[in-house]
């Protein structure tokens, strides 16, 4: 028999507990904004200067931040399951915390690439946390972050779907399950799957969910020992 397949779908909470903001967050970055003058094309295309800044504070501020319990715990769970993250946050510390196979439903913000048409299959990785106005590609167009903004389609959705619909076991992490088409990818898990989802808030979740009322960071270590055993 191979190993169970553990899918473990993640969102901002995961990364709150390494200082990176959720969304909602009073006193996060995205308080100081309105997300439609930082994270839409129409933004983009009509102050370059603003999002290129507001994307080198983000990529700064998760180059400076490091993996916590939640990342370090989903990782270990490879010694004796076959896991795959789907995950909607943009920061790499899933991987920095040592999982191996991450889908980033809604980009990395360590990679940019070109504003351009035709742009969505090369990407840069991004060493420095700052992009510059004047940053280009080879085709002259400004280099972008690697990020779906609002109103753009979600690439990896389909790749997530497929990823999903074999899963054994499903652990749903730090996510208000309200940000679609991503949230929707749930609804191609397998009925017979296991069920969990952790979180501190009352996320509405249907009953067969076995449900941890606790923070990313004491949440998902206790439940990884638990599947170890």
């Amino acid at each position: 028999m191979g190993k169970q397949k553990i899918i473990v779908f993640s969102g901002a909470g995961v990364s709150a507990e390494s200082g990176l903001g959720t969304f909602r967050d009073s006193g996060g970055l995205w308080e100081k904004y309105n997300i439609e003058e930082v994270a839409t094309p129409e933004a983009w295309n009509k102050n370059p200067e603003m999002v290129t800044e507001f994307y080198n504070m983000r990529r700064k501020q998760c180059y400076e931040s490091k993996p916590n319990a939640a990342h370090f715990a989903i990782a270990k769970l490879e010694e004796k399951f076959n896991v795959e993250v789907i995950t909607q946050n943009i920061d790499d510390l899933h991987e920095r915390g040592g999982s191996s196979k991450v889908i980033h439903l809604h980009g990395e913000i360590s990679k940019v690439k070109s504003s351009g048409p035709n742009a969505e299959k090369k990407y840069f990785h991004q060493k420095n946390w700052e992009v510059k106005i004047g940053d280009k590609c080879e085709e002259g167009y400004q280099m972008r972050p690697h990020v779906v903004w609002f109103g753009e389609a979600v690439p990896m959705i389909d790749e997530a779907i497929s990823r999903i619909n074999s899963a054994d076991i499903v652990i749903v992490v730090g996510t208000s399950l309200n940000v679609y088409p991503a949230a929707g990818i749930l609804n191609y898990a397998p009925h017979n799957a296991k069920y969990y989802l952790i979180d501190p808030s009352e996320v509405s979740v249907p009953s067969y969910f076995n449900v941890i009322r606790d923070s990313a960071s004491k949440g998902v270590p206790e439940l990884v020992e638990k599947l170890l055993k």
